[in-house]
């Protein structure tokens, strides 16, 4: 596990975002068991109530589940899933969007340059 920590952003929205992004890319697969909050907490070097913090919201928001004394698990909830992958998208969608309107690209070369970049990055 590797997540390039920063200095910008809450350590747990850090930890949730890098389980969205391996749940997102098929990295992590539903119902699939993940490491514990103590392991997290020692892979990372975190302080085990952020791994706890981390791990509390997933489970709110319905991406883990944990049974019991059981391993934490991956939701299976197609829904979920769908709904994680549309968030980290329309996340990126949104930062470039701020990005190219504060410099007045127009929506069309936008577009543009996205498809031919795009296709490019697709060919390599």
């Amino acid at each position: 596990m590797k997540i390039n920590v920063n200095k910008r952003d809450p350590v747990y929205v850090q930890v949730m975002r890098y389980f969205k992004e391996q749940i997102a890319t098929g990295q992590l697969a539903p119902g699939e068991e993940i490491a514990s909050r103590r392991e997290i907490a020692n892979q990372l070097k975190i302080n085990p109530n952020t791994a706890q913090r981390a791990y509390k919201e997933m489970e709110e928001l319905g991406l883990i589940f944990t049974e019991g004394n059981m391993p934490s698990r991956i939701t299976m909830d197609e829904t979920i899933l769908t709904d994680v992958r549309k968030e980290l998208v329309l996340e990126a969608v949104t930062e470039f969007i701020h990005s190219i309107q504060s410099i007045d690209v127009s929506l069309e070369e936008a577009v543009e340059l996205v498809k031919e970049n795009y296709n490019r990055k697709r060919a390599d």
